[in-house]
């Protein structure tokens, strides 16, 4: 039997405001397999981008566990969760969050910098990763003189070029044509079928629960449904 990538149980975060505590997650179990493309959906205030940030390293449960590949993220320092969102997972969200004074060569190369990557490698890596997307000749272009769809190929570079074994999207088509939507999908698709990266997809559209291998639904902050859908 093939071990799970990504592995969450009883899963709780509670966020205090004074005398209130909002329950946003209440017990999340979820399993993924390795190279498997899960869709997460559930209406606004479910706790889906809460669950994101936990499983990307970006906040830590109240309790339960979260363990992706050999790591539980609970038991990492602060320093340790820095090297994993480096490593091993790239995000991916609906505007794109490109910092608007740099190329795009730049804007893709900033995380392999931040990783302290040689500059030069950092650069020749990041051209690599944005002729995959077929966007060689925006190379020099600003953010703002991007299309929306190439924005969004633009993002999914940036995300891809550390070469991460998880790929976090949040509402990454919400913004897009249903033409753009497809390309990003279809590029997402690639790259798990050539590295056998896993994907967790935040999204409301179902173009992406089509798409996806498996959709988990979220209702109240708890998993209601862990398999609604499934590809042949």
């Amino acid at each position: 039997m093939q071990k799970p990538f990504l592995t969450a149980q009883n899963l709780k975060r509670d966020y205090h405001g004074g005398p209130v505590v909002v329950n946003a997650l209440r017990g999340v179990d979820l399993t993924i397999a390795p190279g498997e493309i899960v869709a997460l959906s559930g209406p606004s205030g479910s706790g889906k981008t809460t669950l994101l940030n936990l499983v990307g390293g970006l906040d830590s449960p109240t309790s339960g566990s979260i363990t992706v590949g050999d790591l539980e993220l609970a038991n990492l320092s602060d320093r340790a969760l820095s090297g994993y969102r480096n490593r091993t997972v790239g995000f991916v969200f609906q505007n794109h969050n490109l910092l608007p004074h740099l190329t795009v060569v730049e804007n893709i190369a900033l995380p392999l910098l931040v990783a302290e990557i040689p500059y030069t490698a950092a650069l020749e890596t990041a051209a690599e990763v944005l002729d995959w997307v077929g966007l060689t000749d925006r190379r020099d272009f600003r953010p703002g003189e991007l299309s929306g769809g190439q924005a969004g190929r633009v993002a999914l570079a940036r995300a891809l070029a550390s070469n991460p074994k998880l790929l976090l999207g949040d509402e990454i088509i919400g913004n897009l044509d249903s033409v753009a939507g497809e390309v990003i999908l279809n590029l997402i698709r690639r790259r798990v079928t050539e590295t056998n990266m896993t994907a967790l997809i935040v999204s409301h559209d179902p173009a992406v629960a089509n798409w996806a291998d498996r959709t988990l639904h979220l209702h109240d902050g708890a998993t209601r449904c862990v398999a609604s859908q499934t590809r042949e």
